[in-house]
């Protein structure tokens, strides 16, 4: 298997998992969800609602599906290569700009370092969704 192959199905795994876990937070679960939202002096910063939680379980869904259609695996049943072309470039541009942050309080580059968010955002979070890019940037550099 080549190396290619393995990251193209490491990143849809981790990326089902994201989904799967927004889904458990949707439906009510509270395991990781006190360092998941940004917060200042122990405020939330947002409180995203169910449905928007669902929102993002789908999209991270539909992000995994445009990376197996990339690598091959789903072209058979979906004859649309440049929706998988350029959907792994627009998730390899999102996961990028949120490693990237904006500067306050999420991603690499934050200001406020205060928080179980922040201490999570740095260790886990910021890297995850750069590896995430980077993945994506290089299935579809290494694809063609």
């Amino acid at each position: 298997m080549g190396f290619l192959n393995i990251i193209g199905l490491i990143l849809p795994i981790i990326l089902f998992s994201l989904g799967t876990l927004h889904v458990y937070w949707a439906l009510g679960g509270n395991w990781g969800a006190s360092g998941a939202i940004p917060t200042k002096d122990g405020i939330a910063l947002f409180n995203p609602s169910s449905l928007a939680t669902i929102f993002v379980s789908l999209a991270l869904f539909a992000a995994a599906f445009i990376v197996l259609g990339r690598i091959g695996i789903l072209i058979k049943l979906i004859q649309l290569p440049f929706i998988f072309y350029w959907g792994t470039w627009g998730i390899a541009t999102v996961f990028l700009l949120r490693a990237i942050g904006e500067f306050k309080y999420i991603g690499f580059f934050k200001i406020y370092k205060d928080s179980i968010f922040s201490y999570w955002d740095t260790r886990l979070f910021s890297p995850l969704c750069f590896f995430i890019s980077l993945c994506a940037f290089l299935i579809n550099v290494l694809k063609y």
